[in-house]
């Protein structure tokens, strides 16, 4: 029996999740087209895919606000367990 697109494409996700050490999660959102364009501009000015500049920019953000983090009692711990908030003024939208 010939598969359905949806069979396809659910079996294609399944395959590009796979990595060395099988951590590799999904996905999807929809960005602001002035935000979509920078994140195009910077991954090609640095050389890197968008998924690896974006890899990065999170991970020193996350390196960033557990610094902030650890600077408060019981800081770091409640902020890997998501029960310390480090303020909005912090996001810009």
């Amino acid at each position: 029996m010939a598969k359905t697109n949806a069979q396809r494409q659910a079996e294609y996700r399944q395959r590009h999740l796979k990595d060395e050490n099988g951590h590799r999660d999904r996905l999807n959102i929809v960005l602001d087209f002035h935000a979509k364009r920078a994140l195009e501009r910077l991954a090609f000015c640095y050389g890197v895919t968008q998924q690896a500049f974006l890899e990065g920019l999170l991970r020193q953000a996350d390196g960033d606000a557990a610094d902030l983090a650890s600077r408060l009692p019981n800081g770091l711990a409640d902020y890997y367990e998501k029960q310390r908030r480090l303020g909005p003024e912090l996001v810009t939208p």
